[in-house]
């Protein structure tokens, strides 16, 4: 098992960048494909952007390629999500979710609490 911690988010407005962290304990990190899931006010979760437990390959909803950018450090059991040109849109809460494989056949078993972004036009 491992334990998922997200932090970074804030307040910020339109244009302005967030980085958020998955800080990772118990399991060793590198076993685990990063995913970054948000949800904003009343709609449904939604895939934000992911990496492979190798970080060779990074994976992106449409509607954040080319802003978000995703990334991992195995030496440090950290991810990260570079968040750049916020639109109100981004407004969320995110959270990071891990899986033992780098493929979409199994689910995401391992969760974060979340942390809030919030992005004013």
């Amino acid at each position: 098992q491992v334990q998922l911690v997200e932090s970074g988010g804030g307040l910020v407005q339109a244009g302005a960048s967030l980085r958020l962290s998955c800080a990772a304990s118990g399991r060793t990190f590198r076993d685990y494909y990063i995913g970054w899931f948000r949800q904003g006010p009343g709609k449904e979760r939604e895939f934000v952007a992911g990496i492979t437990r190798n970080g060779l390959r990074t994976d992106y909803a449409v509607s954040v390629k080319g802003r978000f950018t995703v990334s991992r450090d195995n030496a440090k059991s950290t991810a990260s999500l570079q968040m750049n040109t916020l639109k109100p849109d981004d407004t969320a809460v995110y959270y990071c979710a891990a899986r033992l494989t780098d493929f979409s056949s199994r689910a995401f078993e391992y969760w974060g609490q979340g942390t809030q972004v919030t992005v004013s036009s």
